[in-house]
């Protein structure tokens, strides 16, 4: 077995593979991690606050929200990517370590998300799409010198992350749900469905009112956790995993309101795409001729690294370059102009052989490069047009052009952009001792798997079946261990237990719980949080919703928590909308709800067209907050 494994991992090793699935996984996660970033701005009073905007305890929070935002983007653009991607991991670490997100405003996506910031240090994220091969190519500031950039990496790379991220949480997840009797029963994904707090404003009722359809559904999802890890890696298997997988996040994302989980999940999907297919893209979209001919003076700096810097985002390879000194004289319209008058612009000839020059060269290759059509015709409109086309004539007639010998010499050795991690282990080192990293790759899963197994077995099959240890010294020991090494592998690794919305979530969760508010006119109204259904409204998602559907409102509701975050609640949403808390009085309304681990006809709609009644009420005097319920 060990023999198989470590074959496994030397064939994949020295599998190469393109990194454009790579790229674009690494594009989607610093632009997912930027949403939740503008979320927590958003709401950062309310989750940082002791007491929001009357007790701000973390001052500095918008300014590393700030930073933590530009680095997001670093990422999504392919700036910088080892700094950006260490950087990123670290935010991660802090925010979810040392303030209340962890402790009261869990996303339930954190450690997910910081397993894959973990992995992201390491996988070779600036080969596509971003700017850092940009910076490679213009240290070499002659663009007919400048080689092809590798785009490729090995294969395992896509695998690892898959089988550690997504593989261990499908099957720790799985084994949990064993537990749960409506995941017994085929109802895993029905029962959140038919309670207020969880759903989404999407009307799926109908489909909830299907039994059968319901318990294909819950069925099915377990066996694909169960056997996704051994599975999807399979050719014939992994269309109908993918698939499966993709059909599963995007209704996670769509019916509930914990879109951050669905979304961040449904991401990681693009790692899960057969590299085949990105190959296939690619050459389908690429055009089989140009449709621009650029030509740029081979002896001005300026132009070539204009021209590189063109060629990079050139997608399409819709435009053709040449030098003025090599093609000018077998070009028939270029012939006609004088060749002095040729150095001091750029020209361009379209596929009609229309003859353009100067900042209308330009606004062609915006044109051709499609995806800036727009800034192309803004550029074009009048008043920018003349602006842009001063600004280019005062560039282009200040410019120095220097003998093409000169030119090479401007490469300097010493500006050599440094090697990434990815670039120092699994290239240098590998074609090196291909057999010796290999190995070592596999005691590093195997650690990974030890710690996953470590965390499934405590919490999942120890704890679930409540097996004690106190009597025993050797047990209460390793138990200890254990919860010393779940500590770690959470908090460095994001591996943690995956037991979600489980019985012992819902068993007892039979009222839920709003705030309303009295008006100057004496009106009552309902906080921009829960409507009178009895959903959480948006924007109020994710780990807002987790702060009151989780921990506030629960099956076991406790005083002393309901106060504080009705007390976070009203403290926010009176800021927002305008009101004197001081001079408002809260309501706090209940309603009944109805949780059942067997199928029930209609209970989506029974649940939500349930009646409220008042059981207490919240006010604040001299920014103090009083809280009193008639019952409990």
């Amino acid at each position: 077995m060990e023999k198989i494994f470590s074959n496994f991992l030397y064939k994949n090793l020295n599998t190469p593979v393109s990194t454009i699935g790579i790229g674009l996984f690494r594009i989607s996660f610093g632009l997912i991690t930027f949403l939740e970033i503008i979320f927590l701005a958003y709401f950062n009073h309310l989750i940082f606050d002791p007491i929001p905007y009357i007790d701000v305890e973390f001052p500095m929070i918008p300014f590393f929200l700030c930073a933590w935002g530009i680095i997001a983007l670093f990422i999504s653009l392919g700036y910088r990517c080892q700094f950006s991607s260490i950087s990123n991991y670290l935010f991660w670490l802090v925010f979810i370590n040392f303030t209340p997100m962890q402790r009261d405003f869990d996303g339930g996506f954190d450690p997910f998300m910081i397993g894959v910031a973990f992995f992201l240090m390491f996988m070779p994220i600036d080969r596509s799409f971003s700017i850092d091969t940009l910076r490679k190519k213009l240290q070499t500031p002659i663009y007919s010198s400048i080689a092809k950039s590798a785009n490729t990496t090995n294969n395992l790379l896509y695998f690892i992350p898959i089988i550690i991220c997504l593989g261990f949480l499908y099957f720790d997840s799985a084994i949990h749900k064993l537990f749960a009797e409506h995941w017994r029963n085929g109802l895993g994904s029905w029962l959140p469905l038919t309670m207020p707090y969880y759903i989404s404003n999407l009307d799926i009722n109908w489909l909830l009112n299907i039994e059968i359809l319901q318990k294909l559904i819950g069925y099915l999802t377990l066996l694909f956790q169960f056997t996704f890890v051994f599975f999807f890696n399979k050719k014939t298997l992994k269309p109908i995993y993918f698939l499966f997988g993709i059909c599963l996040h995007v209704g996670i994302t769509i019916s509930l309101n914990i879109y951050p989980f669905g979304i961040s999940m449904l991401f990681f999907y693009l790692l899960l795409v057969p590299v085949s297919f990105w190959d296939f893209l690619k050459h389908k979209i690429l055009l089989n001729t140009s449709v621009l001919s650029v030509f740029y003076d081979e002896h001005c700096p300026l132009c070539n690294r204009t021209v590189i810097i063109i060629n990079h985002f050139d997608l399409f390879q819709s435009i053709e370059f040449k030098g003025l000194q090599t093609y000018a004289e077998s070009s028939p319209e270029l012939s006609l102009i004088n060749k002095d008058q040729l150095l001091t612009d750029l020209y361009a000839i379209d596929d009609k052989n229309n003859l353009f020059a100067g900042i209308d060269t330009y606004i062609q290759i915006l044109f051709k490069l499609r995806y800036t059509f727009l800034i192309g015709l803004f550029a074009k409109t009048p008043g920018i047009y003349h602006l842009t086309r001063c600004l280019y004539r005062k560039i282009a007639d200040n410019r120095l052009r220097s003998p093409c010998n000169d030119l090479c010499s401007i490469d300097n050795p010493n500006k050599q952009i440094t090697l990434s991690w990815h670039d120092q282990i699994f290239e240098s080192y590998a074609q090196l001792f291909p057999k010796r990293l290999s190995n070592r790759l596999k005691k590093f899963l195997i650690i990974i798997f030890f710690l996953q197994l470590n965390s499934t077995i405590h919490y999942a099959i120890i704890y679930r079946l409540n097996i004690s240890h106190k009597d025993n010294p050797i047990v209460h020991f390793l138990n200890s261990s254990s919860n010393s090494l779940i500590l770690l592998s959470q908090t460095f690794l994001g591996i943690t237990p995956h037991a979600l919305y489980l019985h012992d979530h819902f068993e007892g969760y039979n009222k839920i719980l709003a705030i309303t508010y009295i008006s100057g006119n004496g009106d009552e109204n309902w906080l921009p949080f829960i409507n009178a259904s009895g959903r959480m409204i948006a924007p109020n998602w994710g780990r807002v919703h987790s702060m009151w559907a989780n921990i506030a409102v629960t099956s076991n509701i406790k005083v002393s928590r309901l106060r504080k975050f009705t007390m976070k609640v009203t403290a926010f949403w009176g800021h927002h909308l305008g009101l004197n808390i001081n001079k408002t009085k809260f309501l706090i309304k209940q309603k009944n709800i109805r949780i059942t681990n067997n199928w029930e006809y209609n209970l989506r709609e029974k649940n939500l067209s349930g009646e409220w009644k008042t059981i207490g009420e919240a006010n604040w005097h001299n920014d103090q907050f009083l809280f009193s319920l008639h019952q409990k």
